[in-house]
């Protein structure tokens, strides 16, 4: 990876709150521009799950994990579209929500990813999004009504398609009370 692109995955991830020992999952993780920089940042004894569908872009993302010495930080996981994970409930730290809303629009399956990510957080921990390709308003109206309270949101160098640009990070608290006024805690 080009160096100033990994300069800016890496200051982007540790903006979104990325720290030593934690627990990450990146979902849609492609071939891990943001992967990588997150197992550095985590560190060990921290730990990265890399989902993504596409086989052949998880082996190239465990081909650099291996170059960089960070195999066994990064976990990689293929998936045929399912979002039950299984990992266990309350086992995370921090999802990354990364440039995937073309594959999830506003409806029904996004519902169903939100849930199953709210399942797998930690009480009070954090889901970073980097929206592209939605309206970002409905998609915060989306994510706060599945029980997350948004808690920042700024504008930084990301990349895009491979490609440096200026975007907007979103992160979200997960609250004790569901969006469906449930306390889950």
């Amino acid at each position: 990876m080009d160096r100033e692109i990994q300069a800016r995955c890496e200051s982007v991830v540790r903006k979104a709150g990325i720290t030593g020992g934690q627990t990450v999952l990146d979902f849609g993780c492609g071939s891990g521009n943001y992967t990588i920089p997150a197992a550095k940042a985590v560190g060990p004894p921290g730990k990265v799950y890399a989902v993504d569908r596409s086989g052949s872009k998880l082996q190239e993302l465990a081909r650099r994990a291996a170059h960089e010495g960070l195999e066994t930080i990064i976990e990689t996981r293929e998936t045929a579209g399912e979002l039950q994970l299984g990992l266990p409930s309350h086992s995370i730290d921090l999802v990354l929500l990364y440039d995937i809303f073309w594959y999830f629009p506003i409806g029904s399956r996004l519902r169903d990813l939100l849930r199953e990510i709210r399942r797998l957080l930690k009480p009070d921990a954090l889901l970073s999004i980097f929206p592209e390709h939605i309206d970002v308003d409905a998609l915060q109206h989306e994510i706060q009504q599945a029980g997350f309270n948004l808690e920042r949101r700024f504008s930084t160098e990301v990349v895009h398609d491979a490609q440096p640009q200026t975007g907007q990070i979103l992160n979200f608290r997960k609250s004790a009370i569901g969006g469906d006024g449930i306390d889950y805690e």
